[in-house]
């Protein structure tokens, strides 16, 4: 049996592990707050691949987040601007579609050589 993506993500975890909002993660992913309000209720789950993609994402940055800072470090991370992100937050960037950036920030931070 194989197991999709969407299986294995879990739209609460990962809005929590972000210390977002309903609202600022529909924001963010661009859906609205009563999808993600569905999700909490688990009366649905996302099924469209570019949703699912984002989220994947988003798991990663709470995955190593939370392997590199506190909840609250992580918090303060995503939400500073920063000269690494061109004077925008990791969350800026994330609403812009760019993960990779945020991830590569994080990956630095994990493996000591900061930004």
């Amino acid at each position: 049996m194989t197991v999709s993506i969407g299986s294995r993500l879990d739209p609460v975890s990962i809005r929590q592990g972000l210390a977002l909002s309903q609202e600022r993660l529909g924001a963010l992913l661009r859906i609205s707050p009563k999808t993600v309000s569905r999700w909490k209720r688990a009366e649905r789950r996302p099924t469209d691949k570019e949703l699912l993609r984002k989220m994947a994402k988003l798991q990663e940055i709470v995955d190593l987040g939370a392997r590199v800072y506190s909840p609250e470090g992580l918090k303060e991370f995503l939400s500073t601007p920063l000269p690494v992100f061109g004077g925008r937050s990791g969350l800026d960037l994330i609403g812009l579609g760019e993960f990779e950036p945020v991830l590569a920030a994080l990956a630095a931070d994990f493996e000591g050589t900061g930004f």
